[in-house]
């Protein structure tokens, strides 16, 4: 067997364990970044993984009013579809102290992420980067961002020397075109953390962490590229 990338890995009983965790930690950067800099910014994800985090980070006291909230990626829709990365973080993060915070969205109501890609763009620029804190999720496919395998910009997307911010991506298994940060942008947070759970997702880790290519399962772009180990936080 080949040599596997090294992890950092944080195993939790539960999901709400986890999540009252990676919100501490996540809370630690914001504050570590707030105490530098005077103002801080945070990328999460979508799906249903991240409701519980989403909702423990909201209760966190911190100076919401100096830190910037947005997306990893996000599905090309408004954010009135149930499939809105957007709406999530609204209903769930951006509530309780978290409501204070500034929410950058990355739709921007273009026919097409192509066409909106140059507003979302300079929305992004404007962003106190690098990010304070990315929690990235991963799908059973091995996809995090919006890093398909088969994703027509995927090499581009997942190029560690890519100049662009952002890039919009099309694959079959993404469902609707979507936009998303490329991976440098992630990897040079000051905190990269991948949040996961259940036993079949730590299968499909362990398997992204041996040799092969990275557009198979491209969250191997991430955990050979990063600087340093990956933070992993799972719970069975």
């Amino acid at each position: 067997m080949s040599a596997q990338t090294p992890i950092s890995l944080s195993v939790f009983e539960d999901p709400d364990a986890l999540a009252r965790a990676l919100a501490g930690r996540v809370a630690e950067a914001l504050r570590a970044r707030l105490a530098r800099e005077g103002a801080a910014c945070l990328a999460v994800s979508g799906g249903r993984t991240p409701e519980r985090f989403l909702a423990a980070l909201s209760r966190e006291p911190l100076a919401w009013d100096r830190i910037t909230v947005t997306l990893v990626d996000e599905r090309w829709v408004p954010e009135a579809s149930p499939r809105s990365n957007a709406a999530l973080v609204r209903r769930h993060l951006l509530e309780n102290a978290a409501a204070a915070a500034r929410f950058v969205p990355l739709y921007t109501g273009a026919p097409t992420p192509e066409d909106g890609l140059a507003e979302a763009t300079r929305r992004v620029a404007a962003l106190p980067l690098p990010f304070a804190a990315v929690v990235l999720g991963m799908g059973d496919d091995g996809h995090t961002a919006s890093f398909f395998p088969g994703a027509d910009a995927l090499p581009a997307a997942i190029d560690p020397e890519a100049e662009a911010l952002l890039c919009a991506v099309r694959a079959e298994a993404a469902g609707e075109p979507r936009i998303t940060f490329a991976l440098p942008c992630l990897i040079g947070a000051d905190m990269v953390v991948l949040h996961i759970e259940g036993m079949g997702k730590r299968s499909v880790l362990d398997e992204a962490r041996r040799e092969g290519p990275e557009g198979a399962l491209p969250i191997r772009a991430v955990l050979r590229h990063v600087s340093r180990p990956l933070d992993v936080m799972w719970c069975p």
